[in-house]
């Protein structure tokens, strides 16, 4: 039985959080409405873009030691909520695959050191040789050494953020596609008037930056190829000397390819230049990739503070969630459990000092 009582919230922001605090609200007992300024079946967040990685270790070594310390309770979070979900075929807990070309092994080096620095040895990897490299990953050729990070994962996000929106449709969410928003305390402002809630949740990504002068928004890229040619198991990262690809295998033999993090905000294509580099990265992998069929070219803004961390805001009748950065399905549940825990006015709040942030100065027009 519900412990809390019921209230109405607005959720502003159909994107991973979101959905995700739309969903555990409505299990709570809430009642919740949930807006997003696009379409809600291939919502324009940059969790649907992006490829899903749940990499504690690799990505604290571009990071904050809190990071890995976030990361740690979404490789927990995951498997728990996924089984709520009645889902958990989307989670795949294979570790992940870190390699470099002969002529780049310095920089497998140098990421080694660079992890040992960040986590302390034993940092939770084994370095590989090539036999060791086939073993794991057969549809690879070419590399003496590499590293397995077998604690990490990856998850089908677009299927998660599928079943997420089932999910809320199926405990009585109601939900508005097409429709922009500007959260206030305790009011959504909509292009039709507004509305009163007991709480709202502006989790509207880089949507927020009005609400929010520090925000800004980084580019990603990415693309969406098909081949049944390679078979990959884990996430597999390339190291280079200009950049770090990363390729994740998606059901039906899709891969999503990325590694560009621009300090743009310019939402245009795909430049030629990184389609080339990506897709020529992407055959030194292997050249069965050379018939890969390319199905798309996703471009996004990653929204980050000037710290590159999440960071949670407060005032009265209004949370706001926001500042995922790279690390959207990383840290996601650890902010979740946070505003979570300030919803219900309970449970421990380990991430704190790092998460909470003043709510910025706002009034209603």
């Amino acid at each position: 039985m519900n412990r809390h009582p019921q209230q109405r919230i607005a959720v502003a922001g159909a994107g991973l959080l979101g959905r995700l605090l739309a969903w555990q609200l409505l299990r709570d007992g809430h009642a919740v409405t949930l807006y997003d300024a696009g379409d809600l079946a291939t919502p324009p967040a940059a969790a649907w873009t992006a490829a899903g990685m749940v990499a504690p270790l690799a990505e604290t070594v571009v990071g904050e030691r809190c990071i890995y310390a976030m990361g740690r309770v979404a490789l927990e979070r995951w498997p728990q909520w996924l089984d709520k979900l009645q889902a958990p075929g989307l989670w795949h807990p294979h570790g992940s695959l870190v390699v470099a070309h002969p002529q780049d092994e310095n920089e497998l080096t140098q990421f080694r050191r660079d992890l040992d620095d960040a986590i302390g040895q034993p940092a939770g990897y084994r370095a590989l040789d090539a036999a060791g490299i086939h073993a794991l990953e057969p549809g690879l050729a070419g590399f003496r050494h590499g590293l397995y990070l077998a604690d990490e994962a990856h998850l089908d996000n677009r299927g998660l953020l599928n079943r997420l929106l089932e999910a809320i449709l199926e405990l009585g969410g109601e939900c508005h596609a097409h429709t922009p928003v500007t959260p206030h305390p305790g009011e959504i402002a909509t292009p039709s008037g507004r509305r009163t809630f007991d709480l709202v949740l502006d989790c509207r990504g880089h949507g927020a930056k009005p609400s929010h002068p520090t925000l800004r928004g980084v580019r990603g890229e990415t693309l969406h190829v098909h081949t049944d040619e390679v078979k990959l198991s884990r996430a597999v990262r390339l190291m280079h000397p200009r950049y770090q690809l990363y390729v994740v295998p998606k059901p039906g033999g899709h891969f999503v390819i990325g590694a560009t993090s621009i300090e743009s905000e310019d939402r245009s294509p795909i430049s030629l230049q990184s389609s080339l580099e990506l897709s020529s990265a992407l055959y030194t992998l292997s050249p069965a990739f050379a018939e890969a069929r390319i199905l798309e070219q996703g471009v996004n803004l990653r929204p980050a503070f000037r710290d590159n961390l999440p960071h949670v805001t407060r005032g009265d009748g209004l949370i706001g969630a926001n500042g995922l950065f790279r690390h959207g399905y990383l840290l996601a549940p650890a902010v979740v459990d946070h505003v979570l825990a300030e919803i219900r006015g309970e449970g421990e709040r380990p991430f704190a000092a790092v998460l909470s942030a003043a709510a910025p100065q706002e009034s209603l027009p």
